[in-house]
């Protein structure tokens, strides 16, 4: 695992609120096509600074590799890497060449090419740090976190650091991430108690920081980690409270009939 405790310091009173507002808005990651639409819209409007076109050019490749269209979200990315931006600030630069590590690492990653997504991941961290871009280096830890077989924990602890250190709310919500991905880790290695407090924990992240979805799925999680501790009359009264607010969750949907069948028959194990 490579040192990045320089990143830690990255100045949260630097993050480009306007920019990531405008960035949150836009993107529906349930439908990544509109998303594209969207980002391609802004980028192409001609009022807007070279640098702002160009980081929402990164969306738009973002958008184009969730939908596998890996060859042309690369060509974009690279399109970036030789433009000149001669106005552009040191600071900019940074941020822009963050964002291009974090979406070639994002590709990299969903191919499963995970040699290739960690020092994208790692570079990021550094660029975001260089940039002041406190959420960007969250964002990059977060991947790290989530790809770097054996340093899971590691990362994650990078993460809670720096987010020790910061006030921000939409800064505050990398913890849903950072503690639910966490808690898989743990429970896919056997450590369901593990699991549940990082579970737990990300339950109170989204229901201070974070949107209706990310407390859906977290409060999900908490369920599934009381099944495979055999707790299952509190993790099917969850789960049913979940249904009554989202029935077509067949996520929900699947869990409830698991609980129901582990009722009248084995109690359940980390493999269930």
């Amino acid at each position: 695992m490579e040192d990045t405790t320089d990143a830690l310091h990255a100045d949260p009173s630097r993050h480009r609120d306007d920019e990531q507002q405008t960035i949150d808005r836009l993107w529906d990651f349930a439908d990544p096509a509109v998303s594209e639409e969207r980002f391609r819209t802004v980028a192409a409007d001609e009022s807007a600074s070279p640098h702002e076109r160009a980081v929402m050019t990164t969306q738009v490749a973002r958008a184009i590799g969730i939908q596998r269209r890996d060859d042309d979200a690369l060509e974009l990315l690279d399109g970036l890497e030789s433009a000149e931006r001669p106005d552009e600030t040191p600071e900019e630069a940074a941020e822009l060449r963050a964002r291009i590590a974090l979406e070639r690492g994002r590709i990299a990653a969903t191919a499963e090419r995970f040699d290739e997504a960690v020092p994208l991941f790692t570079k990021a961290v550094r660029e975001a740090a260089v940039a002041g871009s406190t959420f960007l280096v969250l964002d990059a830890l977060h991947m790290l976190a989530l790809n770097d077989a054996g340093h899971e924990e590691e990362w994650a602890t990078e993460g809670f650091d720096v987010l020790d250190g910061v006030r921000d709310p939409r800064l505050k919500r990398w913890g849903v991430a950072l503690h639910n991905n966490l808690g898989w880790t743990k429970h896919d290695a056997g450590d369901a108690v593990a699991a549940l407090h990082h579970f737990e924990k990300a339950v109170e992240a989204a229901d201070r920081y974070g949107t209706a979805g990310q407390q859906h799925v977290a409060r999900w999680s908490v369920g599934r980690a009381l099944r495979t501790l055999g707790r299952t009359d509190e993790a099917l009264e969850l789960q049913r409270e979940l249904a009554l607010a989202r029935p077509d969750d067949t996520y929900v949907q699947s869990e409830i009939e698991a609980l129901t069948a582990d009722v009248t028959e084995a109690e359940p194990t980390i493999e269930a």
